[in-house]
């Protein structure tokens, strides 16, 4: 909410209209409050999201629209009643900043399945009516519930990812059992989610195999991020080898695909889950019923898992591949994520370039 014209506290970058164009913008961030963390942003994630809403893919954005909801930085101020956090921690911010705080899934720290619907880090509307604001910005005020602890061994630029892209990925993983040893897994599409995914599954002790449209990415699929096994989805021979092979398959891309085709992969029991938005998912019952198979579908995570994710790469030493950029570069960065030119995530260095 701006108030004093001329007073604003924040600087931030924003699109004021469709085109999704980004420039500077002042507006002011609410005070800190008993359970509020105030974070100074050093680092923020660009997502495929900051596209969809800064140009109104979805036809709601509410403008001037401050896109990033893969924040980190660092602890500047906490509010009395705070435990979890200091002044000087690390500490990230992922897709959503409030929830109901009363529902079943948010007692179960499933807070981003808010059964009154979770408000969003940036083009939501907050708890006290005011439209929340993302992290192309030089900080953020957020109920400390919705913040994570970054471990103070792992790069802040790192993180940033971890917070969608990240999540996105080991929420289903998670959920499907798919960190025991010697399971085989799919990733269909390799982008900023689908590197997470196979990263996520050689850690785990997986077999992972890689579909994807493109043949140049054969190379870093195998030799950089370990997978198995690398498909050119049109190649028939090669998709046809996969019959009955993978536990689990994790589909990271939002064009269309033959469902159909991608169920016969799958042994017995077997589960095709969703992360992106295709725009329809059709195939044949019988695809899932001869094979006891499934399709399920799944966005971020809760606060619980989103913290025991972090401390996990920071365990196991698993970092997204990055390339960091300054916030006068957001504009090329978007429509560099819109062709797909981007191995594998960019991450905008906020604290040396937002002045």
């Amino acid at each position: 909410m701006t108030s004093d014209a001329g007073n604003e506290n924040c600087l931030g970058w924003a699109a004021r209209d469709p085109s999704g164009f980004l420039s500077p913008y002042k507006f002011n961030r609410r005070d800190v409050g008993a359970d509020d963390v105030s974070i100074t942003i050093t680092h923020c994630g660009v997502c495929y999201a900051d596209v969809a809403w800064t140009r109104n893919v979805q036809g709601h954005s509410k403008y001037p629209l401050v896109p990033g909801h893969e924040i980190v930085g660092i602890v500047q101020s906490a509010g009395s009643s705070v435990q979890r956090f200091k002044t000087g921690d690390h500490i990230g911010v992922g897709t959503y900043v409030n929830s109901c705080r009363e529902c079943g899934n948010c007692e179960d720290g499933l807070e981003v399945q808010c059964s009154k619907g979770a408000v969003l880090t940036f083009d939501g509307i907050d708890t006290d009516g005011t439209v929340t604001k993302g992290g192309y910005s030089s900080y953020i005020v957020v109920h400390e519930r919705y913040c994570y602890k970054i471990p103070e061994n792992y790069p802040l630029a790192s993180a940033a990812p971890l917070l969608c892209a990240g999540i996105t990925v080991w929420t289903p993983m998670m959920n499907h059992k798919m960190n025991q040893p010697g399971k085989s897994l799919g990733v269909i599409g390799l982008g900023g989610l689908g590197h997470m995914a196979v990263k996520f599954g050689k850690s785990f002790g997986l077999k992972v195999t890689v579909f994807s449209t493109s043949l140049s990415k054969k190379d870093e699929a195998l030799n950089l991020l370990k997978a198995d096994n690398f498909v050119i989805s049109s190649n028939n021979e090669e998709m046809k080898a996969m019959e009955k092979s993978l536990d689990f398959i994790i589909n990271t891309a939002s064009g269309d695909i033959p469902f159909d085709q991608y169920l016969s992969f799958l042994k017995s029991g077997g589960v095709l889950s969703l992360v992106g938005f295709p725009s329809e998912v059709k195939f044949h019952p019988a695809s899932l019923n001869l094979g006891m198979k499934s399709i399920s579908g799944s966005i971020t995570g809760g606060t619980k898992q989103t913290q025991e994710m972090l401390d996990y790469c920071a365990s196991h030493e698993i970092y997204p591949n990055i390339e960091i950029v300054p916030i006068q570069y957001a504009n090329e960065a978007l429509e560099r994520l819109i062709k797909k030119d981007v191995k594998y995530r960019f991450v905008i260095d906020i604290a040396n370039s937002l002045k």
